[in-house]
């Protein structure tokens, strides 16, 4: 495979569950040569969907990297669920990546986790090409496909191909750029095609598309533009070059179509990955900030002789070690560094590198900026941290991941087996960063905490198959959250005498509501005092009192979230203050504001798309209505109704199940997480008394 980095291609694939991800991907690696018989999603034989739940299950559940080459270019490409209980690691695999195929449905078009992985890349700056799949789907509509994306994404489309039919009469797909059909042999498993000249039935339309194509290209370029008004013909090499302009620049998105399951169209989007997507060195520069200067920072180049920076964007627990998976951003890594974990300040080795090809393992040497790789070695390094050399330390952006809405309790079967629960929670929660476990002395339970109800099936099922701990599983519970609803004061003091001292500090802060952005954290601490008031440690003492108290609130001891807190004035003594004495006069102060802001009591609220035929589309509205849905509108799709509600997640256990029973089967269901609304005073006096 290629080392020269502009040939190298760090891409995801990302889409709405069953849109055929892991079936392209499954071609991918059959064309490049990396596999030698084409795995099946329903066999459960795909190379990228190892873990025993989603050969049984028939879904992706965890990311998996693979590399192959193709046409002397290196595609390290990145296989990510498409059920939103699994976002998460679409979120760490977009974080570190430069460039994403989005897969569509040819007949549904864009869906409701598509538009969440779309904004995912959004937020990351990644540029993307499109692929309309399933083009042989009875219903299948190319254009309505394209459409979607403007209507439901504000995306501008650029179609670079268009199909040869559509549903059962698709036979192969036209390339607008060098105005050709392409048929590929269903006897070969499409590795050999043919190239001809377009259908008659088509060509009107073809003309149009590559019209239409021009006329949008020459509007990004000077050239480009004088050539199209002056009727001059342009080449397919200057409308490949202003694509990957476009492209990079993210005003425009490539379409492409075709079918992986019938083997239609994967080599022209292989080239398509090549031609369009970008290197490590069309990305900007990362910036990264220093550890121990906030206000500095600092650029890191894709150069292999620069010191080393990675950042940790997945763990893998196995026995003896963990696996942990980086992206390089700059330097050359190597067998047995020791590097500097910038995150917590300590030191981590790095004893040996591997390119990973889904759970296979190939020993490597050396890894270089740009590079996408597994170690082992570290110790405490968890997601989002970042590694680095001493002699340079840096600090790369963490990955942010959306908080929990959903909990269950698990409980041991037998006292003997409580320590090895609480082992294998922790070896779960450093893998899974969007799972939390949390101990309620009240009651002594256990809660795990997770995105959606399959997402703590799953985590349930590890437990028992994979660590051998059988625990018992109580009922799904909605994860509430507290907030403020004015602003308020508290004032917390602390004199105790502890360990045969005596220790006094006293706080006083104003806490108030914060509208939440979409990116940051959901509060925020403001430092009122004087220059000179009060000691940075004492100061970094009161942050972590209030940051504390906040992890459980005053009604349910559910985490607070949403606010605002502002230290206005603190007493100390110099023989008697101390950090301990701060941290608890804090988090007293942040209970007495809050106890006097009025708190409220949160729940989820998620965005619910369901797709079904007409004949059942008034029950479902019926049933909806019954579950406190806010129907936001309803559409047509095809032939079939779209129905797209806000209903609190409370109400919406046990749905599938009866969305099932109330169409015969043929209604689906999607659910994502919109954002926490107050929940009414019935509901609150119920759950919190």
């Amino acid at each position: 495979m290629s080392s020269d980095l502009t040939k190298l291609r760090n891409i995801g694939i990302a889409a709405h569950i069953d849109a055929g991800k892991t079936t392209a991907t499954e071609r991918i690696l059959f064309y490049t040569g990396r596999t030698h018989r084409m795995g099946d999603v329903d066999d459960g034989t795909t190379t990228t969907d190892f873990d025993g739940q989603e050969q049984e299950r028939g879904i992706t559940i965890y990311s998996a990297a693979v590399t192959c080459p193709w046409k002397e270019h290196t595609i390290n490409l990145i296989d990510t669920p498409g059920h939103v209980d699994f976002t998460a690691e679409v979120e760490r695999s977009l974080r570190v990546l430069d460039g994403m195929v989005a897969v569509f449905d040819g007949k549904e078009g864009v869906e409701a986790q598509s538009e969440t992985v779309w904004h995912q890349a959004d937020k990351y700056g990644i540029p993307r090409i499109c692929f309309v799949n399933k083009m042989d789907r009875i219903g299948s509509d190319f254009e309505h496909s394209v459409q979607s994306l403007r209507d439901r994404l504000g995306a501008d489309p650029l179609v670079v191909q268009m199909p040869v039919g559509e549903g059962p009469d698709f036979k192969g797909i036209i390339d607008l750029l060098e105005m050709q059909a392409f048929y590929f042999s269903a006897a070969k498993e499409g590795a050999t095609f043919t190239q001809a000249d377009i259908p008659a039935g088509h060509v009107e339309a073809a003309t149009e598309h590559r019209r239409r194509l021009v006329e949008t290209l020459a509007e990004t370029s000077e050239t480009l533009v004088d050539k199209y008004l002056c009727d001059e013909a342009i080449g397919v090499s200057e409308l490949k070059q202003a694509i990957r302009r476009a492209t990079l620049a993210r005003s425009l998105f490539p379409v492409l179509c075709g079918s992986a399951l019938r083997h239609v169209g994967i080599q022209r989007l292989l080239d398509a990955i090549c031609d369009y997507l970008p290197s490590p060195l069309d990305v900007p520069p990362v910036i990264a900030g220093d550890p121990k200067k906030p206000d500095v920072t600092h650029q890191l180049q894709c150069r292999p002789d620069q010191p080393v920076a990675a950042m940790v964007f997945k763990i893998v627990a196995g026995k003896p070690v963990d696996l942990y998976f980086l992206r390089v951003y700059s330097g050359t890594l190597k067998p047995n560094m020791r590097l500097l974990n910038a995150t917590t300040g300590e030191k981590e080795n790095v004893s040996r590198l591997y390119r990973m090809f889904a759970k296979r393992r190939d020993q490597l040497d050396k890894a270089v900026a740009g590079e996408i790789v597994a170690v082992i070695g570290p110790k405490n390094a968890l997601t989002g941290h970042t590694l680095c050399e001493a002699r340079m330390p840096v600090l790369l952006e963490a990955i942010k991941f959306p908080e929990t809405v959903i909990s269950v309790s698990v409980e041991a079967r037998s006292s003997n087996e409580r320590d090895r629960l609480m082992e294998a929670l922790h070896a779960l929660g450093r893998q899974d960063p969007t799972l939390a476990v949390k101990f309620n002395e009240e009651t002594g339970q256990t809660l795990l905490s997770g995105m959606g109800e399959l997402h703590l099936e799953v985590m349930v099922e590890r437990l028992r198959s994979e660590m051998n701990v059988e625990v018992a599983v109580g009922k799904p519970r909605v994860s509430y959250r507290e907030t403020v609803s004015h602003v308020a004061q508290g004032q917390g003091r602390f004199a105790r005498q502890l360990g045969g001292r005596d220790h006094f500090a006293s706080v006083s802060l104003e806490l108030g509501p914060r509208v939440r952005t979409e990116s940051g954290p959901s509060f925020e601490i403001v430092h009122a005092l004087s220059d000179g008031a009060l000691d940075l440690e004492y100061l970094g003492a009161v942050d972590m009192g209030i940051h504390d108290a906040a992890q459980s609130g005053i009604l349910g001891g559910y985490p607070v979230i949403d606010w605002k807190a502002v230290l206005v004035d603190v007493e100390y003594e110099d023989r008697t203050s101390s950090e301990i004495a701060f941290e608890n006069a804090a988090r007293a102060a942040f209970y007495e504001a809050m106890q006097a802001s009025s708190p409220l009591l949160l729940g989820p609220i998620m965005d619910v798309e369901v797709v079904t035929s007409d004949e059942y589309f008034g029950p479902l509205m019926s049933d909806l209505s019954a579950r406190q849905a806010v129907v936001r509108d309803t559409s047509l799709r095809g032939s079939a109704r779209v129905i797209r509600a806000q209903v609190p997640l409370a109400q919406m256990f046990g749905y599938v199940t009866k969305l099932r029973s109330l169409s015969q089967g043929r209604a689906t269901a999607s659910m994502t997480p919109s954002h926490y609304a107050p929940v009414s005073p019935e509901e609150m006096k119920a759950l919190v008394g």
